[in-house]
């Protein structure tokens, strides 16, 4: 399973972070007990509108309210989890989580998948790679973590042949279309459109830049290894108010909520 790179993926975007109070402690659905507040960290989109979702129409009845910490980039949220800021957060996946605790000496868990990011190749002119001319241009991320996820894709759709642990364009042992590829950073793949055929996007810039599934000629299946999970410290990966989140965000309702406002560019987990 390919390793996330945390400095590539930092240096793609601006670090900040704001924190954001959703509810406050109130009285409990018995209209007695105190709710029990998580401080849970994530990207606006969409774990912080899931997460909003989940506050608002869900956690009060299981005893929970959520305090949103928003994050606008991928190198501070475990930082903030593994200095006590937060108690969970909900934005990368078990590769990522791996790499960052090998590199930082974290003892981040993962207390199970929410939901796939699921990364597409775009255009804005074509809707299948049947149509796509040979000799096309196709942007990828340049760093080797998407990268090679980009080139597995067109690797497992026949498009490509290329090496098992390919991280770039070394790895590519045939290209028989013939296709160009532009190597470009991840956060503007969206304005390679512009000048490139196709690009591929991860869910992250995509949704902001308006892209969706109609725009996708190729997308990330429930397969993938790529789900996020909702992560926390080995000391609270058995309480019992993360549980209960975990719950919640993997619930009929909240899939429902992700369906209805991401069909085929977030894909919910099933919580099994």
């Amino acid at each position: 399973m390919t390793k996330r790179n945390l400095r590539r993926i930092a240096t793609a975007i601006t670090a900040s972070a704001a924190v954001i109070a959703l509810a406050a402690c109130s009285s409990g659905a018995d209209g007695g007990d105190e709710l029990e507040t998580i401080r849970v960290g994530a990207l606006p989109v969409p774990a912080g509108d899931m997460l909003q979702f989940v506050d608002e129409n869900l956690a009060e009845e299981a005893g929970l309210s959520i305090e949103y910490v928003e994050f606008n980039d991928y190198n501070t949220p475990n930082p903030a989890l593994t200095d006590g800021s937060t108690e969970a957060n909900l934005f990368q996946n078990t590769d990522f989580m791996d790499t960052y605790n090998e590199q930082a000496g974290g003892d981040l868990v993962s207390i199970g998948d929410v939901y796939l990011p699921a990364a597409a190749f775009h255009s804005r002119e074509y809707t299948s790679f049947d149509d796509l001319p040979d000799g096309a241009t196709i942007a990828v991320p340049n760093d080797p973590t998407n990268e090679g996820r980009a080139l597995k894709m067109l690797a497992a759709a026949g498009l490509i042949e290329a090496t098992d642990d390919m991280h770039n364009l070394d790895g590519v042992t045939s290209n028989p279309r013939g296709f160009e590829f532009l190597e470009v950073e991840n956060a503007t793949l969206p304005l390679a459109l512009d000048d490139a055929d196709v690009a591929f996007v991860t869910a992250a810039f995509a949704i902001p830049a308006g892209l969706t599934a109609e725009t996708a000629i190729l997308t990330e299946t429930e397969d993938s290894d790529y789900y996020n999970a909702l992560v926390t410290t080995s000391d609270l990966a058995d309480d019992p108010a993360l549980q209960t989140l975990f719950e919640l965000l993997t619930s009929q309702e909240t899939a429902d909520f992700i369906n209805e406002n991401w069909e085929g560019l977030i894909i919910p987990a099933t919580g099994e």
